[in-house]
C-alpha cells in the first residue's frame, strides 16, 4: 500500500461499502509513473465461508504499482445484512440493512 498515492488515508465513507470499483476522488496519482486516471484490479479473491470476503489490490494501470489493498466483508445475522469495507484508497465504511420489508429498528425510532 502506498500512502503517497492517496490524498487521505482511509477516509470515512459512512455507509458506502464497495465490493468492486475504486474511489478515484481520493487518488492523488501513482508515485511510480504519475498516472491519475487508470486503476486496475489485481489478486482478487473471494471466499464464501460464513462470511463473504472479497479482497483485491488497486494497482496503477500504467506501471502496476500497488496503490492499496481492498477488503469487503458481507454476512447475514439475525435478519440483518452486514457490510464492511476497509481500503487505504476507498476508505472505511460499514452498513447494516434489515432483511425484512420493514426494518423493526426504524419503527421504534419513530415512536
Amino acid at each position: 500500500m502506498c500512502r503517497e498515492c492517496v490524498k487521505e488515508e482511509y477516509p470515512d465513507r459512512g455507509t458506502v461499502c464497495l465490493d468492486s470499483g475504486a474511489y478515484l476522488a481520493n487518488l492523488r496519482g501513482c508515485r511510480g509513473c504519475g498516472q491519475k486516471d487508470t486503476l486496475a484490479v489485481a489478486n482478487r479473491t473471494t471466499q464464501d465461508t460464513p462470511q463473504e470476503l472479497v479482497q483485491y489490490d488497486h494497482v496503477c494501470g500504467g506501471c502496476s504499482h500497488v496503490i492499496a489493498s481492498h477488503t469487503h466483508r458481507f454476512w447475514v445475522e439475525d435478519d440483518y445484512q452486514y457490510y464492511e469495507m476497509s481500503c487505504l484508497l476507498c476508505g472505511d465504511a460499514d452498513d447494516t440493512r434489515s432483511c425484512q420489508p420493514d426494518d423493526p429498528r426504524l419503527s421504534t425510532m419513530l415512536f
